[in-house]
């Protein structure tokens, strides 16, 4: 036991304080709080000097609080604080009643770690259902368009037939990015392109496409406050936040329902952020989709966000869906709040940190394949990648000088005789295509450089190089968009200031 007046002294402890954190009571008494509770946490112990002794004696100042207290040879433990207040003839005083957790905090780390080999067991068991599945398609329209293009079959080759077959192949690579793409997200690790949004114009972009999907039975909601701020994210991803939610709304009410989607702003301060650790305090905006459909238990809301846990049937959900939603929020800086109880409905409330910039305009797609003019030097260090780039941008219109790795292009820019553009891997053994790319926008200014790569672990410095010009895109890409990335960076680099 441990009580503080409203300066942050300590007035009184007892015995087992004194054992807990190492001190005797005489080194205690009459010092601040801080001494063995860490700065940032101490403050939840001092009453607020602005209130009044009846509204701090009329209100609960906490209640299980797990903290991390200091003994005195500066040595750390996790604790639990039970907090009260008290009057007395000194004023209002706090009463802190402490109990060290480590046994209980070591255990919660041994069933985590096991609850986090079982979520791992089950990723990789549904990234192998579901990668094998589009590989045995790929894998048999690919043998379906050998045997019609054969020497001995040609003369019965059926064009539409092999058209089949390669939109077949295409569907399922599709597929293949699309779920790769939700792990790097549920990860943290997908690159984005984050730009100024207004979330309300961002869900009504969409609506039109949310009622088709939410079918006749269920009512769609708009809540959106028109003064509501500004947020920084991508705007696909917020996009494949809101079907999300919107859709396991729909499917949580089979029977018909009401599903309400909201935004608004709220500001966080200190006091909320202390009690809820993994929020930083500021300004953020909200955006709410809830339902009054069947509702979450406990034991389901625990594992709500693990990938490839689902409760739909066989067939109907990857089991990603969520766990993606919960990447993406975080990845912007945001969190995400889930409130479910059975037979009543369930609320996810997304909390973005609101941005004081003006919203940004959106790109416009260009309407035509790009054409290729130039050099291009490729640098990969997979043949099957380095093939079929370099026969793309041969197609294009581009000569093609193609390396495996960055010490070849440095050597084949020296002998070409111009290079306009270097299409770089990133993550390549001994020069990484980030340092690659810096060497040659140094020595040739003239030379655009286009990045690619499917994740950003390695990549964290890509502004590095992207400030000077060059051009990011995230594999895997289709011909048009590499084609269309290339051509912007070399009329980046050639542009008016940069010396030729």
């Amino acid at each position: 036991m441990v009580v503080v007046n409203q300066a942050g002294e300590i007035v009184l402890l007892n015995l087992q304080a004194e054992n807990q954190f190492g001190y005797s009571r005489d080194e205690l008494v009459g010092q601040q709080v801080t001494n063995i509770i860490p700065e940032g946490f101490a403050e939840r112990l001092i009453a607020d000097d602005l209130r009044s002794a009846a509204d701090a004696l009329a209100q609960q100042i906490g209640t299980g609080i797990e903290l991390v207290a200091k003994r005195k040879d500066g040595s750390e433990f996790p604790i639990e604080i039970m907090l009260s207040p008290l009057e007395s003839a000194d004023g209002i005083l706090v009463t802190a009643a402490i109990r060290n957790i480590s046994k209980r905090k070591a255990a919660e780390d041994q069933l985590l770690q096991a609850q986090k080999l079982e979520s791992i067991g089950r990723l990789a068991g549904g990234i192998a259902h579901d990668f094998n599945n589009m590989l045995f398609a790929i894998h048999g329209y690919a043998e379906l368009l050998t045997e019609d293009l054969a020497t001995g079959n040609r003369a019965a080759f059926d064009p539409d037939g092999a058209l089949v077959s390669v939109k077949a192949i295409t569907d399922a690579a599709e597929r293949a990015a699309v779920l790769t793409a939700q792990l790097l997200a549920f990860s943290r690790q997908q690159v984005v392109t984050p730009t100024v949004l207004d979330i309300n114009l961002a869900v009504t972009a969409i609506e039109p496409m949310l009622n088709q999907l939410i079918g006749e039975n269920v009512k769609l909601i708009m809540k959106l406050d028109p003064a509501v701020g500004h947020i920084r994210a991508d705007p696909g991803q917020i996009g494949q936040i809101i079907v999300n939610l919107v859709v396991n709304a729909r499917d949580a009410m089979p029977g018909g329902g009401t599903v309400t989607i909201e935004s608004g702003n709220v500001t966080f301060d200190e006091r909320y952020t202390m009690e809820h650790f993994e929020v930083a305090p500021g300004a953020y905006v909200v955006l709410a989709v809830s339902d009054n459909g069947a509702g979450m238990d406990q034991a389901t809301r625990e594992h709500i966000f693990e990938p490839f846990f689902t409760t739909k049937d066989v067939g109907k959900g990857t089991g990603l869906g969520l766990a993606t939603a919960y990447g993406i929020v975080h990845q912007a800086g945001g969190h995400v709040w889930l409130y479910s109880e059975p037979g009543i409905g369930s609320a996810f409330k997304l909390y973005f940190p609101r941005v004081d910039a003006a919203v940004e305009p959106a790109a416009v797609p260009p309407d035509s394949p790009a054409i290729g003019v130039g050099t291009a030097l490729v640098v990969e260090d997979d043949p099957a990648v380095r093939t079929m780039t370099t026969r793309l941008l041969e197609r294009a219109g581009f000569e093609v000088l193609a390396v495996g790795d960055g010490a070849e292009a440095l050597a084949a820019a020296q002998r070409a005789e111009r290079v306009d553009v270097l299409v770089t891997d990133v993550v390549m053994p001994r020069l990484s295509g980030i340092d690659l790319a810096q060497q040659m926008m140094e020595a040739y200014p003239h030379m655009g450089v286009v990045l690619l790569s499917g994740y950003t672990a390695e990549t964290l410095d890509l502004e590095r190089v992207t400030a000077g010009g060059a051009t990011f895109i995230s594999k895997p890409a289709s011909s048009n968009q590499l084609l269309q990335a290339v051509n912007k960076a070399i009329v980046a680099r050639q542009a008016p200031g940069v010396p030729l």
